[in-house]
């Protein structure tokens, strides 16, 4: 028997409607069957559907399944930060002043209200793995029309999600890259790796720190996600163990622009708070409403 449910459309990393990354967000969940869940994300049709239910931790404010539209993720970042910002819109009160922690897959994320407005989440803790040489044509074939940068190696960052973090030499040649979607597969297959994250650095007087773009096969079709919260936290660890090499363990802080090239805006802050990186961004509603699901 299907009940009315709280549900948002929310854009994250963003304060602009239409400018940043949609998630689907039903604030309540219970009672949902995972092919429910499956059927709901596949009928939105969005990168991922966020499922809010109650905690397993008394530490928890909430607990959060997040679905693509064929698998569950343990998961990911702008799911983490779009569902914090729904809820907290939605007149949830935190268990700690100031922040909330999130339940998921990978265990429990704590996500700050920042004082200048949005969310920021702590990044979670990543394996990384240099890319082997052997792979090197193929990256090479899968970036064409941008130059990687030679003397930095590519790394696998496994966060729960895997991203091939990739360093072109400039924000320039990563908005240049046509990728192409058979060796974007070849790559995804072999490592075992769910996307490749590009980044190259912008000049002085340029609209943000880095230029980001992630790039995804699925099922033989290229896609390229607008702003993405998980890849930006891959790069941020991968930045702290190259010793930050462009100078911004200055102040710790940096910002990134990602989804340039899909006609969005979205901006991403990133923060070290003793060593650690905190991923942060604006949210938006668009749409506020209920299902009957």
């Amino acid at each position: 028997m299907t009940r009315l449910r709280r549900f948002k459309q929310v854009d994250v990393f963003t304060a602009v409607p239409l400018k940043g990354n949609a998630l689907a967000v039903i604030l309540d969940a219970e009672g949902l069957t995972d092919d429910e869940m499956y059927a709901m994300a596949r009928w939105t049709n969005l990168a991922e559907t966020a499922f809010v239910l109650k905690p397993a931790s008394p530490e928890a404010d909430y607990r959060v399944r997040i679905f693509t539209t064929d698998k569950e993720l343990p998961f990911a970042g702008h799911p983490t930060l779009g569902t914090a910002y729904a809820l907290l819109e939605s007149g949830l009160t935190p268990k700690n002043p100031g922040y909330l922690i999130q339940e998921c897959g990978v265990g429990l994320v704590q996500v700050n209200q920042l004082a200048e407005g949005g969310q920021a989440f702590s990044a979670p803790p990543a394996v990384l793995k240099p890319l082997a040489a052997e792979y090197n044509d193929l990256l090479a074939s899968a970036l064409r029309g941008g130059k990687i940068q030679a003397n930095v190696t590519p790394v696998q960052a496994d966060m729960g999600i895997i991203w091939l973090v990739v360093r072109m030499e400039s924000a320039q040649d990563c908005l240049n890259i046509k990728a192409d979607a058979a060796a974007i597969s070849q790559l995804q297959t072999q490592l075992g790796i769910n996307g490749v994250a590009v980044y190259g650095l912008h000049d002085d007087n340029g609209p943000a720190n880095y230029e980001v773009r992630a790039l995804i096969d699925e099922d033989g079709v290229l896609k390229e996600d607008p702003v993405t919260g998980s890849a930006n936290a891959c790069l941020a660890r991968v930045l702290k163990e190259a010793g930050f090499p462009d100078g911004n363990n200055t102040d710790q802080k940096y910002l990134v622009r990602q989804g340039t090239k899909l006609q969005r805006d979205g901006r991403v802050t990133v923060t070290f708070i003793d060593g650690e990186p905190w991923i942060g961004g604006d949210s938006c509603t668009l749409i506020d409403g209920t299902l009957d699901l």
